[in-house]
């Protein structure tokens, strides 16, 4: 019987697959529709390559369902200006000066994270809503169970649209330091979770719960949010920022404005990422200013992040950054090359790291399976083979499923 019923799945297999080529693909930015209808139709054949991390998102989407949507309101602090509709952070690295009987002004001890940065602040209850949200209208998308988008337009109701709890679009207040400011541009990072909900906005299209009212209510937030980034300050200062803050504020601006029908300014910021693939990436492919830090593999793979987010970003707007290569070798082909060796940890990392990182690296190994489904013929796919049971739940074999 079990024979049997893998030979109905094999044989129903490519025309759902036919099927889904055929369907609307997702309108999602940092993630490529094509894949995800894949992912879809092979979900609804019951492959079983995709069941560990169907499971696990299935049992992730189950506890967001119980989850109380959270508002910048619910913080027990207030934001300098006054009104708890904006967001509020402190510099997570920020700790009180031991030298000075108040502590003020706060001190920077990098990599080191201060409990009392994330007390009655915005931050956490940001990041549990931006994946709460991802998780639920990614379950949507590939069952189609209605709970989870109800779940999920619940949520960005309360975080970005009520009046009485929505944040308002700027961050005015992000990773502020106590006896020095108030806000920073550097606080612009915090947000970087928001691009799974720019995506998310795609997933959910086609449910019940989405109505046009919520679609059009998200568009002018990120809109309204874009352009506080361009126009601010602090959006202004993160703008400039040489190391992966600026691949992320990239990043982040190209996603919002894609989400608010701003083609020019994602494509502006897409193209930036030539300029900062030549100055952040050497041509052996390290990653100096992320080196430096006292987390220099985390920081390297993070800005790796950032500009493979690009990548995806651009390919909506005609902008190829997988294939750009300087005269001298810098490229995120190089940059990948110099960290893949570290993936299992056979090979010990040559920078200091005062995070242990677990083995093998699941967010190393999702940058390697993108990376071999945009270098056809790479070897980028072979040292995932030899874990394949430990990495068979994660996301991103959903996300960027291989062929079949």
């Amino acid at each position: 019987m079990k024979t049997r019923c893998i030979l109905i799945v094999l044989t129903l297999f490519p025309l759902l697959v036919a099927m889904a080529d055929a369907a609307p693909l997702p309108r999602v930015f940092s993630l490529d529709p094509q894949r995800l209808a894949d992912a879809k139709a092979r979900v609804a054949a019951n492959d079983p390559a995709l069941a560990p991390a169907l499971g696990r998102l299935q049992r992730e989407a189950d506890k967001a369902l119980r989850a109380k949507p959270a508002s910048v309101m619910d913080k027990p602090k207030t934001p300098p200006s006054g009104d708890k509709h904006d967001y509020l952070s402190l510099a997570p690295y920020s700790w009180p000066n031991p030298e000075k009987p108040d502590g003020l002004p706060w001190i920077n001890r990098d990599g080191e994270v201060n409990p009392a940065s994330r007390e009655g602040t915005d931050h956490d209850p940001l990041d549990k809503m931006c994946s709460n949200t991802y998780t639920l209208a990614l379950s949507y998308f590939l069952t189609g169970n209605e709970a989870c988008a109800e779940k999920a337009a619940s949520l960005l109701k309360v975080w970005f649209l009520d009046p009485a709890t929505k944040m308002n679009p700027n961050l005015n207040y992000g990773q502020g330091v106590p006896g020095r400011t108030d806000g920073r541009g550097t606080g612009i990072i915090d947000t970087q979770a928001m691009i799974r909900v720019a995506d998310s906005l795609g997933l959910l299209d086609g449910s019940r719960a989405w109505t046009p009212e919520l679609q059009r209510g998200m568009q002018e937030w990120f809109g309204a949010f874009a352009r506080w980034m361009q126009t601010s300050k602090n959006g202004l200062d993160e703008a400039k920022a040489k190391n992966n803050h600026g691949t992320w504020y990239c990043a982040q601006l190209a996603a919002y404005a894609l989400a608010a029908g701003d083609n020019a300014t994602a494509r502006a910021q897409a193209e930036r990422g030539r300029a900062l693939i030549k100055s952040q990436i050497e041509p052996d492919g390290s990653q100096p200013l992320e080196l430096k830090r006292t987390k220099s593999y985390s920081y390297t793979l993070f800005n790796l992040q950032a500009h493979f987010t690009l990548v995806e970003l651009g390919r909506r707007v005609g902008v190829d950054l997988s294939g750009y290569r300087t005269d001298d070798g810098r490229s995120l082909r190089a940059a990948l090359d110099y960290v893949a060796p570290y993936f299992n940890g056979a090979k010990p990392w040559p920078g200091k790291q005062i995070k242990e990182v677990k083995q093998p690296d699941a967010a190393l190994a999702e940058l390697l399976r993108r990376a071999a489904l945009l270098f056809p013929g790479s070897n980028y796919e072979k040292p995932l083979a030899a874990y394949k049971s430990e990495l068979a739940a994660d996301r991103f074999q959903l996300l960027w499923p291989v062929s079949r």
